[in-house]
């Protein structure tokens, strides 16, 4: 018998793989990436210490549509978590069937989050899902109906938990009695839940709805201003971020840094491919976050991630009342 586990990596989803381990049932764990979430490396290590198989799945084309049309609307921010759970369930379902298992498991907890694993949410979850009566939930089983795992005696029912709420004691209690000792604290994980980087998301999907999910990533990095309704200027705020700009940069974007200061690399991004665009705002923006900032003048190279010949242009940079509203 073959089951697989929505693997976050957190200790519920830790949880749940021990508890039908325990039953003598092999465990794989799935863990979905997209430009949101995912993709932790920390749950291969935690995978590797219960000894099950992971694998990883690359939803974010696909979670676009998800996101932008949810049947059951948004959380506090840009989180369409009940669509999100039972999208994931589907797609983790599909990944059963082609394994060969039997069902699957969750370590979803009635009440921890009052949105999406209320009992009401959590039937709704598996209806989205495809494959109802397939999903266990064994932190919270006996406070739910029987599935068909339980009915058909795959498992037993007896030794499944009923915990339910927010509190984390039985679950600490638990991690000690399995001996997990490493496990991230149970804070949101997925971007969407943020605030601020809704707020990102939500401009940029207004200016350009069909964006591609590929693109997105550049919405975790640096200071966002627009400087027109089409254009995003990403100003670094530490060495790191400005490689990370350099690596996301598309080859229509301009990277822009200060020549004879130190200072951060800029990335302007113009989502009309036809707008053409004046760079002298964004070189005096950057400029002003460089060490030349309280210069009358300064040299600012404005290349693309491809061009070895950066134009030069003199800028002024910006004092603190013209620096646009970020983002």
């Amino acid at each position: 018998m073959k089951a697989v586990s929505l693997f976050s990596g957190g200790l519920d989803s830790l949880l749940a793989v021990c508890l039908i381990k325990d039953q003598g049932i092999e465990v794989v764990g799935v863990n979905f990436v997209s430009p949101f979430f995912g993709a932790e490396p920390a749950n291969r290590k935690s995978a590797a210490q219960l000894g099950i198989e992971y694998h990883e799945l690359d939803i974010g084309s696909e979670y676009m549509k998800v996101l932008k049309q949810p049947v059951y609307g948004y959380g506090k921010n840009f989180n369409p978590c009940i669509d999100c759970h039972g999208f994931m369930l589907n797609r983790a379902g599909q990944f059963m069937e082609d394994i060969g298992a039997s069902f699957l498991i969750t370590g979803e907890v009635v009440g921890e989050r009052p949105m999406s694993q209320s009992k009401p949410a959590l039937r709704r979850v598996e209806k989205l899902s495809g494959y109802p009566g397939l999903v266990l939930r064994p932190l919270s089983a006996r406070l739910l109906e029987p599935t068909i795992p339980e009915k058909e005696g795959w498992v037993d029912r007896g030794r499944l938990l009923d915990i339910s709420g927010r509190s984390r004691s039985r679950q600490m209690q638990l991690a000690e009695h399995y001996g997990i000792k490493e496990y991230p604290t149970p804070a949101g994980g997925c971007l969407l839940t943020q605030e601020n980087f809704s707020r990102r998301l939500r401009r940029v999907m207004s200016i350009k709805p069909e964006i591609a999910a590929a693109e997105l990533e550049i919405l975790k990095i640096g200071r966002h201003f627009y400087l027109n309704e089409g254009e995003l200027l990403v100003v670094g705020r530490n060495h790191s971020e400005n490689e990370r700009l350099q690596q996301v940069a598309r080859d229509s974007d301009y990277l822009i840094k200060v020549t004879d200061r130190p200072g951060p690399l800029g990335l302007l991004r113009i989502f009309d491919d036809n707008q053409n665009s004046d760079l002298l705002p964004a070189a005096s923006i950057v400029a002003r976050y460089s060490d030349a900032r309280d210069l009358d003048s300064t040299q600012v190279s404005v290349s693309r991630p491809d061009n070895r010949d950066p134009i030069i242009l003199s800028v002024r940079p910006c004092r603190p009342e013209e620096v646009p509203t970020s983002v």
